[in-house]
């Protein structure tokens, strides 16, 4: 379960290639991970020397990981509001319907 306490730190390293990198946080703490899946939503990847707000939680093998990140001045991306295919299906199916049943009537 992740520590709800808002986290600062600078990072320290980040492999972009491979997703992930290094935390540096400004309590003194020990290093800590980060991987691009807790960035989600941020406008652009991160860069070393971004500052980051985080959360901390624990991975599967115990060991400490950021979570639900942020990076500071940094915006998050605006979903666009794509119509779902099945919308766009159903659409059609019933004006195929309402026409069928106009010719029907006529």
């Amino acid at each position: 379960m992740a520590d709800t306490t808002i986290l600062k730190g600078v990072l320290k390293t980040w492999k972009d290639d491979r997703g992930f990198g290094f935390i540096q946080p400004d309590n003194g703490d020990k290093d800590i991970f980060v991987h691009i899946s807790s960035l989600k939503g941020m406008a652009r990847r991160p860069v070393r020397g971004d500052v980051l707000f985080y959360e901390v939680a624990r991975d599967t093998g115990g060991k400490l990981k950021a979570v639900n990140a942020r990076i500071e001045g940094v915006a998050y991306e605006q979903k666009s509001a794509k119509p779902k295919i099945w919308l766009w299906l159903l659409a059609v199916l019933l004006g195929l319907v309402s026409a069928a049943v106009a010719a029907y009537f006529l």
